[in-house]
């Protein structure tokens, strides 16, 4: 793998950093204890000469590793251990048992693989409360009460037909004023439903048995008396 130094050195003296602090290194050599400044950026983890300096002397890639405890004669050690053949085993120790704890819990979040795992894992979960949402939803709508049937609008009445004038009551026709005496009449039948028509002022009620000359006599009206001839005036 190609590393630019210059942008590397930038990178590992920028903030933020996930976690820093002072951590005792074992050497690959002679395997003194060195005291080393170490920063986590991700999945790299730097470690410095002295805090403040602007270079690294060395980078961790934390991919392919496990942090495990050590079995050293140092107290608070821990290792980073990468598998396969003619790989490095890192060796370090802390001052405190919650500062190993807390570089461990660290070092081992930092890896990819660990972060695939939890987004997987963050994946299901989502995944759960999707599907309770849909089986809450769908026994919300099976408990339910059905609504009720919906209900027809009232009628609305044409407004032309609200001040029409009413109608006149329908008089019906009895046989009585249909007899004649004219046998050639023809009758009317007496389902037929006429309405009466208005009577004049002056009318005069015929007499139902009473032929059609004497009542044109009755509705005549009466000769005025003739004028007396009267006396010359003297």
């Amino acid at each position: 793998m190609k590393i630019n130094e210059k942008n590397l050195c930038m990178f590992a003296t920028t903030p933020p950093v996930d976690l820093e602090g002072w951590l005792n290194k074992r050497g690959e050599v002679n395997k003194s204890w060195q005291r080393r400044w170490f920063v986590l950026k991700g999945n790299l983890l730097f470690y410095f000469e002295r805090k403040g300096d602007r270079e690294p002397l060395g980078m961790i890639i934390l991919e392919g590793c496990t942090v495990e405890l050590a079995e050293e004669g140092e107290q608070y050690c821990f290792q980073i251990i990468f598998h396969g053949a003619n790989n490095r085993t890192y060796y370090l120790s802390t001052e405190s048992q919650g500062n190993m704890e807390q570089w461990m819990k660290a070092l081992t979040c930092a890896g990819y693989d660990y972060m695939k795992l939890m987004v997987a894992e963050l994946q299901r979960q989502l995944d759960e409360i999707e599907d309770g949402g849909k089986l809450s939803a769908d026994d919300a709508l099976e408990n339910s009460p059905l609504p009720p049937p919906p209900k027809a609008p009232p009628r609305r009445q044409n407004p032309g037909f609200q001040h029409r004038p009413a109608v006149p009551p329908i008089e019906y026709a009895t046989n009585a004023e249909f007899v004649a005496s004219d046998a050639s009449t023809v009758l009317p039948s007496p389902k037929v439903i006429r309405q009466a028509p208005p009577a004049p002022i002056a009318a005069i009620h015929q007499h139902p048995h009473r032929s059609e000359a004497d009542n044109l006599e009755m509705r005549s009206p009466p000769e005025p008396p003739p004028l007396s001839p009267q006396p010359p005036l003297s």
